[in-house]
């Protein structure tokens, strides 16, 4: 991808204080983009923001709680007020905190992840596509995962709000393709991230097996996960809406 792909294009990316964020927010500012970097998180996502500029790049952070819609409401409003418009829109913001089986699992976890994973992606969704339809199209990306594609044991509800992330993500597509919006969703697998990181320190001999579900034989990086929400933003992937692209190294294809 040239420097010029999203040279002057105005990108949001929600959960960019770390991990595939992050790596989304610098390779967009690398590609030429203006970047609004969104995430609860205020000092990471500063910190991201800082990195885009110290760099020469072009980044204010947000914050934002996706799952809260004058949060939502206001971090589109930003961008918007910052750089004029809304190109592309990379919502990345989830989480992942639940290990039990489905009977065990409580409600108030239900409603967290819920709130988040889906909540959180239909309203960024609801006023980017406001905002696109305004200005006369855009293209929009939502992280869902593997878990939105096959069943994840003792992940019951993270895998009923990936689900429901690519579920939006295709329905909305067909509702807006003719408005000018392409919306995609990258799924990824089990990708190395901070989270993912302390989790493996923690239990050493989880990363063996984590690998061995992937037949590429390894964990994935957020690097590239980045590339592909950032393919699924540019112009070379014009023809594709409505697409769950699996970066997974495999392991939906046994």
């Amino acid at each position: 991808m040239s420097a010029i792909a999203f040279d002057g294009k105005a990108v949001l990316v929600t959960g960019a204080a770390s991990g595939i964020g992050r790596a989304a927010a610098l390779s967009f500012a690398r590609e030429g983009a203006r970047v609004a970097v969104s995430d609860v998180d205020a000092a990471g996502g500063e910190e991201t923001a800082a990195t885009i500029r110290q760099a020469g790049g072009e980044a204010v952070f947000i914050r934002a709680d996706v799952s809260k819609s004058l949060d939502v409401q206001a971090l589109v409003a930003g961008v918007v007020e910052r750089y004029g418009r809304l190109d592309c829109a990379f919502n990345n913001a989830g989480i992942e905190i639940e290990h039990r089986p489905l009977a065990e699992a409580d409600e108030a976890t239900f409603d967290r992840i819920m709130n988040v994973n889906v909540k959180g992606v239909w309203l960024c969704m609801k006023y980017e596509i406001t905002q696109m339809l305004a200005q006369g199209g855009g293209v929009i990306v939502n992280t869902a995962s593997v878990a939105g594609l096959v069943g994840a044991p003792t992940q019951p509800i993270y895998a009923a709000s990936k689900h429901a992330v690519v579920g939006m993500t295709r329905t909305a597509a067909a509702e807006y393709g003719r408005a000018g919006i392409r919306i995609n969703a990258v799924c990824p697998g089990i990708i190395r991230t901070p989270m993912m990181d302390r989790a493996i320190e923690r239990e050493p001999r989880r990363a063996k097996a984590m690998e061995k579900v992937h037949p590429i034989g390894r964990l994935g990086e957020a690097q590239e996960i980045a590339n592909a929400a950032l393919w699924l933003c540019s112009d070379s992937a014009s023809f594709v809406t409505g697409h769950q692209l699996a970066v997974d190294g495999g392991l939906t294809a046994i």
